[in-house]
Order: C-alpha cells, then structure tokens, then sequence
C-alpha cells in the first residue's frame, strides 16, 4: 500500500500484512500488561482477579495498538509509547466494566463471557474498573517505566488523555447518551455523543502514540484527525453491526431507546457516513510513508469489520 493510494477494501495480501501486525502487536501490549498489573500479594487478590477478568477476555488491543503504530508512523518506536499504549487499554477495560453494569448498559456478556458484575457482584465490577482508571495513571507516570521518555512529554500526553476520557470526552458523551435515552435526538447531538463515547478515546490513542514518538506538529495534527474519523467510523459500523447481528431491523441499542446513526439517519446514509470518514481518514494521513501503512489498513479494517 503506498503513500496516497489505497482501497477501502483490503485485498488478501494486505490483510494478511494487518492480520499478522496486529498479532505481534497484541502479544507485545499483552506481555507488558502481565508486567504492569499489581501482584495479588500487594493488593486484595479480589480486585485483582477481577481486573484481570475483563482484561485478558479476548478483546483485540485496537487502541493500544493504535498507539504503537502512530509512533512508528512519525518514525519513532513502539516500546517509547508502550506505557502509554497499556495505560490506554485499562482504561478502555474500564469504560466497559462500567458500560455493563445494570444501571447503564445491563449487559450480561461480554465478549462471549459473563460480564464482570455477573461474576465478581456490582461492588467488585465498579472497583474493578476504578482501579483499572487510577492505575492506568500510574503507570504513565511512573519514571522507572520511562527511561527514554521526556517526564514533561509524558506529563502532557497523560493530561491530554485525562482530558479525553473524563467529562470533556468519554464521559461526557457516556451522560448524553444515557439522558437522551428513549428521545429524539438531532444529528448534531447524535455526532457528539459517539464523537466523545467511542472516538474520542481512539482520537487520543493516534494521538498518543504521534507525540510520544516525536511526530512534528503537523504529523501529530494529522494523526489526531485521522484517530477521530476513525473512531467516529469505527462506533458507527458497531450500530450497524447491532442491526445485522440481531437479525431485526432495529438492534439493540435502539429497542433500548439509544441514539443510533441508523435510527437516526437509516441503514445506507450510515453506511455511506463511514465510508467518507474513511476516505477523509486515509486523506489525513496523505503525507506519510509506508511506515504509516499499518494505520491505513486499521482504518479499511474499521470500515469493513463483521464483529
């Protein structure tokens, strides 16, 4: 795939290319996770079965390796935004313990298992995923675990990251949504809430990894850009996705009352929504390399995915 061409679907060579980045990826942010975790013999071995329950359930790291794949696109390496790239999948952990819990989502499963508060109880799911949010933290300031990093670098990313998943971004769009249950929703509305629930955290995961891999302002403004379209691409493809796997026309955020961008919009604008996100996202990163190819195939990936 080079520099200014692509396809939004993946041919069979590419997809292997991602396949087999996104598998080394994965096992380079899950044998750092092993490491970051609290020992159960400094902690309540409770919590920290519980942490780990949801943590290791089979979920697909895109966003920390979002991270890795953003500092090698500016032409860093991967290992300076690993701290980073783990504090960013806790918190992702975090978001969906709580997501699950019967007075947001009530979700019994997740991923094919039980949700955390069906195994562990309600109290242990939301401790869980408190101390999944407040270790994330720690470990991006924790400068045993940034030898190379600039500590003011590090400082800055962990604010900006604070700032994306806390009332100005994740959070916020979470408490529009919930109290726009079961209204009618403008588009303009419908556009912040899945801008700040779901694309917002996969803004600052781009982000993230362009700043710590020592990207130039203009890399790092691109980066941003093309994080946002492709989060924004990525929740959209998860409402339609809702219909297509409940077999019905409505899915299951919209029985629930939920704005959708095919409830709000229909099937085919939505579809079309996520491919121009897609194109615009691809268009972001028309100044880079090949470095920046596995970045080009994650966004054909969120375009096309079955689950």
């Amino acid at each position: 795939m080079s520099a200014g061409e692509h396809s939004l679907s993946l041919p069979e060579e590419e997809m292997l290319l991602l396949t087999g980045y996104m598998q080394e990826k994965q096992e380079q942010v899950d044998r750092a996770l092993e490491e970051i975790l609290p020992p159960a013999p400094d902690c309540p071995s409770d919590i920290v079965e519980a942490m780990r329950y949801t943590l290791f359930s089979g979920g697909k790291r895109l966003r920390p390796i979002l991270v890795l794949a953003s500092a090698e696109a500016v032409g860093g390496r991967g290992e300076q935004a690993l701290p980073a790239a783990c504090a960013i999948e806790l918190i992702h952990t975090y978001s969906l313990i709580h997501d699950d819990l019967p007075s947001v989502d009530n979700d019994d499963y997740r991923r094919g298992k039980l949700s955390n508060h069906k195994v562990f109880s309600e109290a242990m799911a939301i401790f869980a995923g408190d101390a999944l949010l407040t270790h994330a933290f720690m470990v991006m300031t924790d400068a045993r675990r940034l030898p190379d990093t600039d500590p003011a670098l590090m400082l800055g990313v962990a604010g900006e990251i604070a700032r994306a998943v806390g009332v100005e971004g994740m959070v916020g769009g979470q408490t529009v949504d919930i109290i726009s249950q079961g209204r009618e929703v403008e588009p303009s509305l419908l556009d912040y809430i899945h801008s700040n629930k779901t694309a917002a955290l996969i803004r600052i995961s781009a982000r993230s990894g362009a700043i710590l891999g020592g990207g130039s302002e203009e890399e790092v403004r691109a980066i941003s850009d093309y994080g946002g379209k492709t989060g924004l691409a990525f929740q959209i493809v998860d409402d339609l996705l809702d219909i297509s796997q409940s077999g019905e026309t409505e899915g299951g955020d919209q029985q629930l009352g939920k704005a959708t961008y095919p409830a709000v919009h229909g099937v085919e604008k939505s579809r079309q929504r996520t491919v121009q996100l897609i194109e615009e996202a691809l268009a972001d990163l028309s100044g880079f390399g090949p470095a920046a190819d596995p970045l080009r195939r994650i966004a054909c990936f969120v375009a096309f995915r079955d689950h």
